[in-house]
């Protein structure tokens, strides 16, 4: 079942097809509509619009799995899955490339200021202003997984020096990619550029907010293609106007939609997306085929690559040490 507006692309029914599956396609579903049909359904795959909250899960009494077409699983109320006994799954490397590509494309962006001075043409105006290079400069990542980690790539061809940080991986593995690692706190003041790459957690909400932005360097551009939430808003909009940050390129927000007339989408150094990182034909085909694909390996006790709640897996695929 998918209530999101887009759906799910038609590889995930074809990979259904013909494996045992009973498949209700029903996109554009409303909450309510959802709640109505959701107990008789045991498993559910949605996109980054649909909330799977505690009260569908609740509802939902014969569900067994989630499934998130996607990366980020915000979306749905993980503690009350884990209750409910539901495994949470997500497809973790289906929009990696066009995430990726998305950042190095508002990265760009931004150094031409390429939304004004298209904007200025529109109005009759020959506004040739100048902008910057980004050979020689310095982009900080946050988060060195799999987008993280070809952001880097990309912007070392631009002759870019990459630094980076996160908790999970070893600075031998960084320097393997050609990423300096560095603590955050060293990581502020040096860069030119700085690109988020992390989930939206406790720990990462607000993560750069006005004590961080105070310390990083004059003049920075930040990206986030990742979740909103991560940065702090209001903290954002201080540091554009006070010229802290030179121009920010979000793809994500706090609120999805953000309102029209607010400051910041209003501002002229802010360039803003409509969510659009894994917004790709070949990405929506990825990760439709993936969600349907791992789903079945779960059932058949295979695999159970993406599965996010690891400790129900003992109950649905047994002990794996007796195995």
């Amino acid at each position: 079942v998918s209530t999101q507006s887009t759906g799910i692309a038609n590889e995930c029914l074809k990979a259904f097809d013909g494996n045992g599956v009973e498949v209700t396609y029903k996109p554009g579903l409303s909450k309510t509509e959802l709640l109505d049909i959701i107990p008789e359904y045991n498993g559910l795959i949605v996109r980054s619009a649909t909330k799977v909250t505690a009260d569908v899960i609740k509802t939902a009494v014969n569900l067994e799995i989630i499934g998130r077409a996607g990366t980020g699983t915000d979306n749905i109320d993980h503690n009350a899955a884990s209750e409910a006994g539901v495994v949470v799954m997500n497809t973790p490397g289906g929009n990696t490339n066009s995430a990726a590509e998305h950042t190095c494309a508002l990265i760009l962006a931004m150094c031409r200021n390429l939304p004004n001075r298209h904007n200025d043409l529109m109005k009759g105006k020959w506004s040739r202003i100048n902008g910057i290079e980004l050979e020689g400069k310095t982009i900080g990542i946050v988060g060195l997984g799999r987008i993280g980690m070809i952001v880097a790539h990309r912007m070392q061809a631009f002759g870019m020096k990459t630094v980076g940080y996160d908790p999970f991986v070893s600075a031998n593995v960084a320097a393997e990619r050609g990423v300096e690692f560095m603590q955050l706190e060293d990581m502020w003041p040096i860069c030119d550029f700085l690109t988020i790459h992390v989930p939206l957690l406790t720990s990462t909400k607000h993560m750069i907010n006005r004590k961080v932005l105070e310390n990083c360097k004059q003049g920075v551009r930040i990206v986030n293609c990742a979740r909103g939430g991560i940065i702090d808003e209001e903290a954002l909009l201080e540091s554009l106007n006070d010229g802290k940050v030179a121009c920010a390129a979000l793809d994500v927000f706090e609120k999805e939609p953000p309102a029209s007339d607010s400051a910041l989408i209003q501002h002229p150094n802010l360039i803003a997306t409509p969510h659009l990182g894994a917004s790709t034909a070949e990405a929506q085909i990825r990760v439709a085929r993936e969600i349907a694909e791992q789903f079945l390996a779960l059932r058949d006790s295979k695999s159970s690559f993406g599965c996010l709640n690891a400790p129900l897996l003992r109950d649905v695929c047994g002990d794996p040490s007796k195995a």
